[in-house]
């Protein structure tokens, strides 16, 4: 029995919110990739150098601790400036994710190969790479909106 009236199929309300949430986490894990390639890409390359010098040079490993710990210090910097570019949304969150990120890799190499965890010292070294990821990460977010503005 119809009584005039056609009954159409509901579609559910879609705003097209669950896309752009899918778009940017698609954003931040890119962002923490490439900011992990570029940290560990720089580390690589550091440790190939300072291997190179010690052994072409009679310089012993001590004289070289705090050039290490400023270029580690950089490479987090330059990873979270990456991560915060190609993330191009809060800069912050995604250099501390990627800073994480990072400290969890070295964790679980340090723990599943030799069996320790992080001393106090390492703890206060990833809390200090954990800021300077976030700082660089802030900064990666500003320039990539500085560039695309103009």
């Amino acid at each position: 029995m119809s009584d005039g009236f056609e009954q159409k199929e509901q579609k559910p309300f879609n705003t097209g919110r669950e896309e752009t949430i899918m778009e940017e986490t698609k954003q931040v894990g890119k962002g923490i990739l490439y900011g992990l390639i570029a940290i560990f890409s720089a580390m690589l390359l550091t440790s190939l150098a300072v291997s190179l010098l010690l052994t072409a040079t009679s310089l012993e490993e001590s004289s070289f601790n705090w050039l290490i710990t400023a270029i580690s210090f950089l490479s987090l910097f330059i990873g979270g400036f990456i991560s915060g570019g190609k993330g191009k949304e809060r800069g912050w969150m995604i250099g501390a994710l990627t800073a994480l990120s990072f400290s969890l890799i070295i964790l679980l190499f340090q723990y599943l190969g030799f069996g320790k965890t992080f001393t106090a010292e390492q703890l206060i070294f990833h809390l200090g790479f954990l800021g300077v990821c976030m700082l660089g990460g802030i900064f990666g977010v500003n320039m990539r909106g500085n560039r695309s503005s103009t």
